[in-house]
This record gives structure tokens, C-alpha cells and sequence, in this order.
């Protein structure tokens, strides 16, 4: 069974009140938080499956968005419900990480992912019983 694009509009979705898209007063503190969060694949993993628990909406409307970079969303979407960091900080911190911790991040985001679209895709087939 394939996604089906869901949309909401951004007013409903939960990073919007998180400081996902928002701005930071001092930006290079916020930047070496981030550097160590998505560095630490274990925390970073547990944020992330915080989100797609915990953020419906949000996560219907990018998750299901198969044609972008949902490891990045996810990613950034973490450290937003973790401690508001906005997603350009977030992009920022990505380049200061090693191979290895980017690839840690990245395996992590695919569990989440999948854990998401295990439940959503079996949440459609209990609807369409």
C-alpha cells in the first residue's frame, strides 16, 4: 500500500508553535546545542520518534510527502520539540557532524519514519474495514 498525500494547512501544524521556522536571539548558542543533539544518534532518535507521535498533523503533512527529504524534516522537526531550535540552525549543525554521526542520524530517521508509516498506513487499513 502506497502514501497518499495528506495536506493541513500550517496553522494546524504542531512545529509551527515549536520555533521550527522561527528565530533565536542567540543563534550560536543555539547552534552547539544543536551540534551536540544531532550528534548524539541515541537522543536525537528519541526526539525524533517523539515526533511522530506526537505531532500529528505535521507529520501527516510532510511524512506523507514522499518526494522530499523527510529524514531532514524529521531531523529538524526533533530539535524543535526538543528545545525550539529552528530548522536553519539545524542545517547548520548538520555540516559540523562527522560521516559516521551523520550516518547515525540518518539510520535513526528511518526509524522513525518507518515506525510513523507502519502506524499511519495501519491506522488507513482499520478505516477502510
Amino acid at each position: 500500500m502506497s502514501i497518499k498525500r495528506i495536506y493541513h494547512p500550517y496553522d494546524v501544524w504542531e512545529e509551527t508553535y515549536s520555533n521550527m521556522w522561527g528565530n533565536v536571539k542567540n543563534k550560536e548558542a543555539y547552534l552547539q546545542v544543536a551540534i551536540e543533539f544531532t550528534g548524539n544518534a541515541k537522543l536525537y532518535g528519541e526526539h525524533m520518534k517523539r515526533v511522530q507521535r506526537e505531532w500529528k498533523k505535521s507529520c501527516e503533512h510532510n511524512l506523507s510527502n514522499t518526494t522530499q527529504n523527510r529524514k531532514a524534516w524529521i531531523g529538524h522537526a526533533a530539535c524543535a520539540l526538543a528545545f525550539g531550535c529552528p530548522e536553519n540552525i539545524v542545517r547548520e549543525a548538520w555540516a559540523h557532524l562527522s560521516e559516521q554521526q551523520q550516518f547515525d542520524a540518518n539510520e535513526v530517521a528511518d526509524i522513525a519514519i518507518a515506525q510513523w508509516e507502519k502506524r499511519h498506513l495501519g491506522d488507513l487499513c482499520q478505516k477502510e474495514k
